[in-house]
């Protein structure tokens, strides 16, 4: 009777001494050593085909990883106390890489995304959608009240985020710009806005989506290849029926690791935006639902991470945290709903999963940025908690 109150106590301990958030630290590490696993797996016939070498893409793909691993290493050492100096400069960098970009940047499928830097590749809207949200962060912070009492305090960020977008719509990139702008409703409603803006915001952001998508032939053609894909299964629709194929042939347990048939120059994209239909096909419904609870636990230890700093008076760490849960939460359900043929096909990697050196760096550097948001709130909770102790024993 004694012994099961004194084990839930010492748990609670040590859960309270963890310097940093030991679930997000393991959802992100199992994510990524899956995500190697299948994106070897689903790219080695197109890297023979392309390379002459079916380890090409395994090879880059680790590089990533290791350059991720350090930049991890570098953000959660880093003090948020700089992210909130650099806010203004960062935003002026991310629009620099978005014009430079359009200028320089290499073209690939019709779309200007990469900026050349020697082998590789930096794609500008990765490193300018974590600089944004950085900065509403901020902006939320300065102007909290501001924003919750009048148009013009949440007009400002919607205008910052205008001239992001329209640069990206350039490229073009209409699903970054989609990511973006719910993280930002997202965040302006969790911090007050009023909730007529917030509904007058979200039916103006859907009015003009349609609009980009009637006016754009490729767009509507995405569409419509969504809607009925199997009426033009080898044209507009082929993309999204090969998925759907993968997906049946999955089952239970898949296929096998390996054993995807998709993947052999029938599914495009199959290492990168299309990488879940190839876990359906090799992993099954088991595999599949397993990496969407490590997805879930991401983000819910994102959303819990930036409620405990709002609470611990933290706002911009708060807000910067609640931005990037939201963000992969959204990201994923986008990706996955496109290979599962519940939404149109958009180029939106799977967080941690998928192929994407640019994508991949960014979203370690945002779960690093995660983590340093965890200790610092940690910290400030443990020396509210002594000084607070210390008045106690003064007494």
């Amino acid at each position: 009777m004694v012994a099961l109150p004194q084990l839930r106590l010492d748990f609670n301990f040590k859960q309270s001494n963890a310097l940093y958030d030991v679930p997000l630290l393991y959802a992100m590490l199992c994510l990524l050593g899956v995500g190697f696993v299948m994106v070897t797996s689903a790219s080695m016939p197109v890297a023979e085909r392309l390379f002459n070498n079916p380890y090409h893409i395994t090879i880059r793909h680790g590089a990533f990883l290791c350059m991720g691993f350090v930049l991890f290493w570098i953000t959660t050492s880093a003090p948020m106390v700089w992210w909130k100096r650099c806010n203004p400069y960062l935003l002026l960098f991310g629009l620099a890489l978005l014009v430079l970009v359009l200028l320089i940047g290499r073209e690939v499928n019709g779309s200007k995304r990469w900026i050349p830097v020697g082998p590789v590749g930096i794609q500008a809207a990765e490193l300018a959608k974590l600089f944004f949200f950085s900065y509403i962060a901020g902006y939320l912070v300065r102007k909290r009240e501001e924003v919750q009492e009048n148009l013009k305090g949440f007009a400002k960020p919607i205008a910052v985020f205008a001239v992001y977008a329209f640069l990206i719509l350039m490229q073009p990139d209409l699903g970054t710009v989609v990511v973006m702008f719910v993280t930002t409703v997202g965040l302006l409603f969790l911090a007050g806005a009023k909730l007529w803006q917030f509904f007058a915001l979200i039916l103006t952001g859907i009015l003009l989506v349609v609009l980009l998508i009637i006016f754009e032939p490729y767009r509507m053609a995405r569409v419509i290849g969504f809607l009925e894909p199997w009426d033009d299964p080898f044209g507009k629709g082929y993309q999204l029926v090969q998925s759907l194929m993968a997906y049946g042939q999955g089952g239970w347990f898949g296929q096998g690791l390996g054993n995807s048939v998709q993947k052999l120059q029938y599914l495009p994209e199959a290492h990168n935006d299309f990488i879940f239909a190839v876990v359906a096909e090799e992993l099954g419904f088991v595999g599949v639902v397993s990496i969407i609870m490590l997805l879930a636990t991401l983000v819910f230890r994102a959303l819990l991470i930036g409620q405990r700093a709002l609470k611990s008076a933290l706002e911009y760490e708060g807000y910067f945290a609640l931005a990037i849960g939201i963000w992969f939460a959204f990201q994923t359900m986008v990706n996955i709903g496109a290979s599962a043929g519940i939404l149109p096909t958009k180029g939106l990697t799977l967080p941690f999963v998928s192929y994407g050196g640019s994508s991949l760096l960014v979203m370690i550097v945002a779960a690093g940025v995660l983590q340093r948001v965890d200790f610092e709130t940690k910290m400030a909770t443990k020396q509210a908690t002594s000084r607070s102790g210390a008045r106690g024993g003064r007494r």
